[in-house]
């Protein structure tokens, strides 16, 4: 989610005064249950009900296809193995056909080795994008129809390509204003099982400068655009469990991308988890974290950082991280020609998955720091080498719809992809630096892999022989990579 939402949205009252008001209409996957109208009282925490859903999907020859969703999910997989694909793009929701435009690539990705897929905001939001919510229940979005989402959803599981959805619960827009003028009102406008989401000023942080809640003080850092959430609360976590078993149940989503995740205190990601998909599930935080300048230098050590991470890890328990750290080292050494900022003190990578490679999750460009808005983009030039460091390297890497649409640099990533799953290399593979100077960086990855990146040439005796059983496997704008055979 991008700073640039706000500007676009202007004043910050103004953001949550519309929501693209839901039409109630009925449901057909689950029974309804009514619910109070009323703030509940805080009490035991309870586990989420799960409910059976069916789901209807109509074939291309125009009959019906009924399954249940819990009979399409894949065999379980290892998430250390996993390939992500960011699904969408800053813009993707122009058209308002982008959940039919990704159903018709489904074999395309199964082919190319994508094990999950990363779907934008669900629900229907006061920004075309997703990230203002207001109706969860509600799926009629800009990208498609709640109909065209679950046949999506359909398609990929049986594709074996696990749909992730985009949660945005740091804040919520509200649907109507109070007596003293702020919008603290919801409404829960569409039938749905399981909690209440009609809730008002309890469910707000008390210190959100903008909308004056009367819940406990924020547990992170403010989002200006719309009312923070009161984590705290046992009624708003009740009623985001619910809707977040609901999306599994009901649509077919087997893990969850946290949007904005500084904005409230880990330990709850870490419930939302265990009480929606379960500890096991691929999960994924966004911490856009603050790395080190001096002015426009990024410095060499940026272990702060990396402890920052750590920390929220520790709290979060279940969930990954973007990988920010080694997006921001990375580009500036390719950028400036500084490979040797790719290793760190301890000759380990200098991000995140130098400490925690499990626990990341890299990539070369998101919908924020690359796609339209180009906030924080990798070199143009040398975007095929960024994906040569990702999909060789240890953590879980995460590409880029929008890569996807280049042709030479879709076949580059297809051939990066089929080299990392054909050599076994996983989040947590063995690396080995063997070089990192400023304008060459060799490395090792799980015995079986060596990457070259940089301009000069003479690797020296670094170089991989064929004698030994390397074979050149993929090259590119200054890089190559082997693989022994």
């Amino acid at each position: 989610m991008a700073g640039a939402l706000c500007l676009a949205l202007g004043e910050r009252h103004a953001a949550c005064t519309t929501t693209g008001a839901a039409v109630a209409r009925p449901r057909p996957a689950a029974p309804l249950v009514t619910v109070p109208r009323r703030r509940p009282a805080a009490g035991r925490r309870r586990a989420a009900q799960p409910t059976r859903a069916v789901l209807t999907v109509k074939l291309s020859n125009g009959d019906e296809a009924v399954d249940e969703v819990e009979s399409l999910r894949p065999p379980p997989l290892p998430t250390t193995g996993a390939v992500l694909l960011e699904g969408f793009g800053w813009q993707s929701w122009q058209g308002n056909a982008w959940w039919r435009t990704l159903r018709a690539q489904v074999p395309d990705l199964a082919k190319l080795g994508i094990t999950h897929i990363w779907l934008p905001p669900p629900s229907s939001s006061v920004s075309n994008e997703g990230y203002l919510p207001g109706q969860l229940y509600n799926l009629d979005s800009k990208y498609g129809s709640e109909e065209e989402l679950r046949a999506l959803c359909a398609d990929l599981l049986r594709a074996g390509i696990r749909p992730m959805a985009d949660i945005v619960i740091n804040h919520r827009c509200a649907d109507d204003q109070d007596e003293s003028g702020a919008w603290t009102v919801y409404r829960d406008k569409v039938p749905h099982p399981g909690s209440s989401i009609a809730w008002g000023r309890w469910a707000i942080t008390c210190n959100d400068p903008s909308f004056r809640g009367q819940g406990a003080p924020d547990s992170g850092e403010d989002y200006g655009p719309a009312p923070d959430l009161d984590h705290t609360n046992q009624a708003v976590r009740d009623g985001l469990v619910d809707w977040l078993s609901w999306l599994r149940s009901h649509v077919g989503f087997e893990g969850w991308r946290f949007d904005f995740v500084k904005g409230y205190h880990p330990r709850f990601t870490a419930e939302y988890i265990e009480r929606s998909v379960g500890p096991e599930a691929f999960c994924v935080g966004e911490n856009f974290v603050d790395l080190r300048w001096q002015g426009s230098y990024l410095e060499r050590n940026q272990d702060d950082a990396r402890n920052r991470f750590k920390g929220w890890l520790r709290e979060a328990r279940h969930c990954r991280l973007f990988d920010f750290i080694t997006k921001g080292i990375l580009q500036e050494a390719v950028k400036h020609t500084e490979y040797d900022r790719l290793r760190d003190g301890g000759g380990r990578a200098p991000g995140l998955i130098g400490w925690c490679p499990d626990m990341s999750v890299t990539f070369v460009d998101n919908h924020d720091t690359g796609s339209t808005q180009q906030h924080w983009p990798f070199p143009r030039g040398h975007l095929g080498l960024g994906y040569a460091y990702i999909l060789t390297h240890p953590g879980i890497p995460c590409l880029l719809h929008e890569h996807l649409m280049d042709g030479p640099l879709r076949k580059t990533i297809a051939d990066l992809v089929a080299l990392r799953q054909r050599a076994g290399i996983q989040a947590d593979s063995k690396l080995e630096i063997l070089a990192a100077e400023h304008d060459m960086y060799v490395a090792r990855i799980n015995g079986n892999v060596t990457i070259k990146m940089g301009p000069r040439y003479d690797m020296g005796n670094l170089v991989p022989r064929k004698e030994d059983g390397w074979a050149l496997a993929v090259t590119g704008n200054d890089f190559a990579v082997w693989q022994k055979q």
